[in-house]
């Protein structure tokens, strides 16, 4: 039996897309022509790597990162995630081999590789870049130019991600082969849970999705986010598993009005709340959004549930025809039980007072959101907090094994099948290791080692190649063969609260733009810090400013709304995902200036050299997080100042064309 033969009669349909059997094969194309590799032909045939195949068609060969499960089939996609974590170098090789092979007449790879398709010329030639580096290949794709610029499948839609670049979200490409095995790979992260936890299928899930308003660009490309992506391609006729597994129907969860989404997919998970069998958002941020959403509007919600009607404000027509399969008659009894809840003076345990029956409330609780961890206890009722996986924009990388664990621990195991995974280690403070700059050393997926910090280097299928995510991750040991992560955080970020990621740069230069109004009387900022917030929702950025005067003993009384101003200009100056999540989203509040003492920046450095820096080398720190350092700064502060004005904010304006 050729290999061939083999992978189609052996290989379940569970694990890898059905290929056509042999004998088609060859009247379709020449044997020879097959170009599977003999080493995995003989791979199959050994059965030592099993859960990871390629489907073969009449033009080309067409990698396949992770094939289209069946989510109800628990048993084989368990089995797919063991197979493809124990094959790690065998699935990272071939992987590779896919991506360069399909993607090798791409005028950005024909430009480093002159036709070398080989591993050690990928290496070698191929730079190790960031967004800055390809950013001109997005903008001809954005502008009109083929996608083949990048990659030989069509882009089908620009993610603007979360991250920054020259203060516009990144426009990253994907192709909807990319996005259906971003699905898949949800599947399978979805499924752990429901291993873990008993019950789930005896109820539904609740969780909050919300999609951001689309653009487009001048060529008619749609630039979306990756949540608005996965719920705009669902449609009402491949909606059926959608409605058979969330509480909220499809329609109100895709309302572009996200108040009013908000409001109903609130209402309908109150009204069928013994169906509640899980609770979350993308976010654990986002939920606790959710749960300020309910302490506002809760009474509405009593007298909706009261009278059958719901407020005449809700005037989205699919929100309105949604919940209306839940609101079909009065039911006082309801009403008066969530008005009994809600109005205690506590809201603590809030989640399971109000849904009794959920098992746990999923929200990613890692990095800069691991600050809202002690709310969401507060409010979650003991119920486990579930942060699942680790996915970025630019490709799905890691799902969480070991769904239960604390939060604090939380680590994603990375799978292998979903890209071509390197790493740049970097230093315990998130530097770089020394190396020269300009070829970067970096390692493969499988030479990792526990307790080494890295940058992830990703080649992904949907055209990026060697490009920086800008990630920090620390191995903490293996799943199989594939290693597990925790994610620390960003590399250069100084601020972050949701989605944010201030830089020092961008920090320093919102400073410089507002302090500008401090010269017209006399004012001199001498010296500054930030910090982060998060002892209210939602957190805000906090600055500590030291003022000298131009004239000689002249007293330091700022005018209140000369400073109320500044915190306006330093929010206006920073990038548009702060100012988006300022002004649209309101999951970041008014930042703060706080004015301290003469002399409040010595005792900080004081500090710092007490405890082993050097006078000669001491940096004021643009970011405090040192506890006995914010006590330096906290009792010397004056006066207090916060912006009374939100900034600007347009989603993509670099691109619109609305």
């Amino acid at each position: 039996m050729d290999g061939t033969e083999y992978i189609a009669t052996h290989i379940t349909p569970c694990v890898c897309f059905l290929l056509q059997n042999s004998q088609a094969l060859r009247e379709r194309r020449p044997r020879q022509n097959l170009r599977f590799p003999l080493t995995i032909c003989k791979q199959f045939r050994d059965k030592t790597w099993t859960g990871f195949c390629f489907f073969v068609d009449s033009q080309k060969q067409q990698a396949s990162m992770l094939p289209k499960l069946d989510p109800t089939n628990q048993k084989a996609c368990l089995s797919l995630l063991e197979d493809v974590t124990t094959n790690v170098k065998q699935i990272q090789d071939y992987v590779l081999e896919a991506i360069l092979s399909r993607n090798a007449q791409t005028e950005y790879l024909r430009g480093f590789l002159n036709g070398q398709l080989d591993k050690e010329s990928f290496k070698k030639n191929l730079p190790v870049v960031t967004y800055e580096d390809i950013r001109s290949y997005i903008d001809r794709i954005a502008n009109g130019e083929p996608s083949d610029l990048i990659c030989d499948r069509p882009i089908s839609v620009l993610l603007a991600s979360s991250g920054t670049s020259g203060g516009v979200p990144k426009l990253i490409p994907l192709t909807t082969e990319d996005l259906e095995q971003r699905k898949s790979f949800t599947s399978l992260s979805t499924l752990l849970i429901y291993k873990h936890i008993q019950g789930l299928n005896e109820g539904k899930s609740l969780m909050f999705y919300f999609v951001t308003r689309e653009s487009e660009t001048t060529s008619g490309l749609m630039v979306r986010t990756m949540l608005t992506s996965f719920l705009k391609s669902y449609k009402p006729t491949n909606s059926s598993f959608w409605d058979q597994t969330h509480i909220s129907p499809l329609a109100i969860s895709t309302c572009a009005d996200t108040t009013q989404s908000m409001y109903c997919q609130l209402l309908c998970g109150i009204v069928d709340r013994d169906n509640v069998a899980r609770l979350g958002a993308a976010f654990a941020s986002s939920f606790l959004k959710v749960i300020k959403f309910l302490k506002d509007h809760w009474p509405d919600f009593c007298s909706n549930i009261r009278t059958g009607r719901v407020s005449d404000w809700i005037t989205d027509a699919e929100c309105v025809s949604g919940i209306s399969k839940f609101l079909t008659a009065p039911n006082p009894e309801l009403a008066s039980l969530i008005e009994q809840e809600c109005s205690k003076t506590s809201w603590e345990a809030i989640v399971t007072r109000l849904w009794p029956k959920a098992k746990c409330i999923e929200a990613i609780v890692t990095g800069s959101m691991a600050q809202y961890i002690p709310l969401l206890e507060f409010y979650s009722g003991g119920l486990p907090v579930i942060s699942r996986s680790y996915v970025t924009s630019e490709c799905f990388i890691g799902i969480n094994f070991n769904p239960l664990c604390k939060p604090c621990d939380v680590s994603y195991t990375i799978i292998p099948s979903m890209g071509y995974f390197e790493f740049l280690e970097v230093e315990k403070d998130h530097q770089e290791a020394s190396h020269d700059s300009a070829k970067p050393l970096v390692v493969d997926l499988v030479d990792v080692k526990v307790g080494h910090d890295y940058e992830p280097v990703l080649t992904t299928f949907s055209g990026l190649y060697r490009y920086r995510v800008g990630d920090v991750l620390r191995v903490t040991g293996f799943y199989n063969n594939a290693p597990h992560f925790r994610f620390l955080g960003r590399q250069k970020v100084v601020l972050s609260i949701d989605m944010d990621k201030t830089s020092e740069e961008d920090l320093l230069k919102a400073v410089t733009n507002a302090k500008l109004l401090l010269e017209p009387h006399d004012l001199m900022l001498m010296d500054f810090t930030s910090r982060v917030d998060s002892t209210s929702f939602p957190g805000h950025y906090v600055l500590y400013w030291e003022l000298g005067s131009k004239v000689k003993n002249a007293k330091l009384e700022p005018d209140p709304n000369v400073l109320e101003e500044c915190c306006f200009i330093v929010e206006e100056s920073l990038d548009a995902v702060y100012r988006k999540l300022r002004k649209n989203d309101k999951s970041i509040g008014p930042l703060e200036i706080k004015v301290v003492k003469p002399g409040a920046f010595d005792e900080l450095m004081n500090l710092f050299v007490s405890r082993g820096s050097s006078v000669s080398q001491y940096k004021t720190p643009r970011s405090v997080t040192n506890e006995d350092a914010l006590k330096v700064l906290e009792k010397n502060v004056l006066s207090k100042f916060l912006s009374r004005k939100t900034p600007t904010w347009e989603l993509h304006e670099r691109y619109s064309t609305r």
